[in-house]
């Protein structure tokens, strides 16, 4: 590499991968791995109580602060890229950095996720949508919590076909394995903002997908300023590795 390569590489934004709900950040290690192959950075981020996080579960505020406050230590431009439930995530800790100098959001990359508008939750923008046949609604239980209602869960065998209807059995049973509970209030809460207003972003659908309805994802895709789609399911990171990669390669070097 030269040493022109090498500045290019320095100067690009460093792109922040945030999982959506039940994962954690290593559902991105096979495309992290792709992306290293082609010179891109990139950081998985476990939202509070997720994966190897020891830190308490939150609520969708929780959550991006704390992905705001990651990308204000990195103290360089970021690329957001929101799988699922993350694109309220993303969005929201945006609008937290809509000021910052030290770690200005260059993109926002909806990954078959919920893009909202101001105001708007999780929840609340999925149940206005028309009906659709989902998968992932009858995946859903309630948590070890019980009754409180305070966390859900996924029926691990249910979990394969709503969210990993085009990944290897193996690969999605050691995936099926690592989920964790889901807060309930951070499916309720609104935004704080609509950044996708005023931030270029990129809507990625993809047609195969149990979990998110793909004419639910055409309609959230209409917000976004470039909207591209992969033949795949809910989780492409697994399933199309490459096919993914190479949409946040071509984000980055723009």
């Amino acid at each position: 590499m030269t040493d022109m390569e090498t500045s290019d590489t320095v100067l690009r934004p460093l792109v922040l991968l945030v999982h959506g709900a039940w994962h954690g950040a290593w559902c991105w290690a096979a495309l992290q791995s792709e992306l290293d192959q082609h010179g891109i950075a990139s950081l998985a981020i476990d939202l509070p109580g997720h994966g190897a996080s020891t830190l308490p579960l939150s609520d969708m505020h929780g959550d991006a602060q704390h992905v705001a406050d990651v990308a204000s230590k990195i103290g360089r431009p970021v690329v957001l890229v929101g799988h699922s439930y993350g694109g309220g995530v993303i969005g929201e800790a945006a609008h937290l950095l809509r000021n910052s100098i030290s770690a200005p959001v260059q993109h926002l990359v909806y990954l078959t996720a919920f893009c909202l508008d101001e105001g708007e939750s999780v929840g609340g923008l999925a149940a206005s949508l028309p009906a659709e046949n989902a998968l992932l609604n009858a995946a859903i239980l309630p948590g070890p919590d019980g009754a409180s209602g305070a966390t859900l869960v996924l029926d691990c065998t249910k979990a394969h076909d709503a969210l990993y209807g085009c990944c290897p059995a193996n690969v999605s049973d050691a995936a099926i394995a690592r989920l964790s509970p889901q807060p309930m209030a951070t499916l309720g809460q609104p935004t704080s903002g609509a950044p996708w207003k005023t931030i270029p972003s990129t809507y990625v659908v993809c047609e195969q997908d149990k979990a998110i309805h793909p004419n639910h994802q055409r309609i959230m895709a209409k917000r976004c300023g470039t909207v591209l789609s992969l033949n795949t399911d809910h989780s492409p990171f697994i399933s199309m590795t490459t096919g993914t990669a190479s949409i946040i390669k071509n984000i980055v070097r723009t």
